[in-house]
């Protein structure tokens, strides 16, 4: 039997031509078409009012290992409370999800989603795992992990974006979709609501969906998360110029900027932003184009939304999802929320 009437349960029929076996259990997803050119992606934003940067951009492989090492940062609480969460409710989260497959989106490494494979295997026997991910040394290493580990686990690493990983998913396989780190948190506004669009629409009946998002809190302990004393986070945002510079021949001098983070109490969110030091003149030649960064003007990179969980709730219900459960910390800093799709 060759691997692509292997993965017939995993794929919808129609996805099977679309995915090469780039890796040993990673896959690939073949474009529908030429991809944008990133030039002009990412002139689109860069000449806004005021100029920003897609998140995406900040995970190279330098930056997918920078992000990587602030996941480990004393000030940065979300992923070991995350982790405390799912350590000791995995068992409950996997008993009322009662599924074969478990995709994780944007899954890096999946450390934290060891858990629930760990309880997949006890209560189930077996399970499919297909972390989605950009980064295939994530993949890799999630791959090593889960063959020496958990060798009950079916590993298939998607190398493809969220999209186009969750709507390849067969709607007749009974799936938890993971979305964790509170990377809801990245999105917009607009994108937020496109993205549950999507994702409700590529679920099957009955399938689960397990979310985590870092709840509001004291700004203190907002600020402190995303401007550590060692300076990883800045490094981590200021990176993602270096990635432009190689995307588009660009001219970005990580010595004449500088990184700025704060709370904005009113939007519920941190804002990373980038800051010229000093006028100075940004070229594309490839696309014989040009801007003046001036002094002081910031480039917002990324944002970090902080939920209030019960309305995050009652708002994805407007999405087909319904809340099943919800898992918090002892001090009611992280949420873990579970929902099913509607019949």
């Amino acid at each position: 039997m060759n691997d692509l009437n292997r993965l017939n349960p995993l794929f919808r029929p129609q996805e099977h031509g679309r995915w090469q076996l780039v890796e040993p259990g990673i896959w690939s997803r073949a474009a529908e078409r030429p991809p944008d050119d990133p030039t002009t992606a990412i002139l689109k934003t860069l000449s806004d009012q005021p100029r920003w940067l897609e998140a995406h951009y900040l995970y190279d492989d330098r930056g997918s290992d920078l992000f990587e090492r602030i996941c480990d940062l004393p000030e940065y609480y979300l992923t070991r409370t995350e982790n405390s969460i799912l350590e000791a409710r995995a068992p409950e989260i996997i008993a009322a999800a009662p599924v074969e497959c478990i995709v994780e989106l944007g899954a890096g490494s999946s450390r934290k989603t060891v858990h629930l494979l760990e309880a997949q295997l006890r209560q189930r026997g077996r399970g499919l795992f297909a972390p989605v991910d950009v980064s295939v040394p994530g993949l890799k290493a999630s791959r090593e992990f889960v063959r020496r580990h958990l060798p009950g686990i079916d590993f298939h690493g998607l190398h493809a974006r969220y999209e186009e990983g969750f709507r390849s998913i067969a709607k007749e396989l009974p799936t938890l979709f993971v979305f964790l780190g509170s990377t809801v948190g990245n999105f917009t506004p607009p994108a937020f609501a496109r993205f549950f669009d999507r994702l409700s629409a590529a679920m099957g009946p009955g399938d689960f969906l397990l979310l985590g998002a870092d709840r509001v809190k004291e700004p203190a302990v907002l600020e402190a998360a995303y401007a550590d004393s060692r300076g990883l986070t800045a490094e981590f945002i200021l990176n993602v110029f270096l990635h432009i510079n190689r995307l588009t021949g660009s001219n970005f001098d990580l010595g004449r900027m500088r990184y700025v983070s704060r709370y904005n109490a009113r939007w519920r969110q941190i804002e990373m932003e980038a800051v010229a030091a000093e006028r100075q003149r940004i070229d594309f030649p490839g696309a014989g184009a040009s801007f003046w960064w001036e002094s002081g003007e910031p480039i917002l990179v990324e944002i970090s939304r902080k939920f209030d969980p019960e309305q995050l709730q009652q708002q994805l219900g407007f999405f087909g999802l319904a809340p099943v459960a919800h898992y918090t910390d002892p001090l009611a800093w992280f949420s873990l929320l579970l929902f099913r799709k509607a019949d």
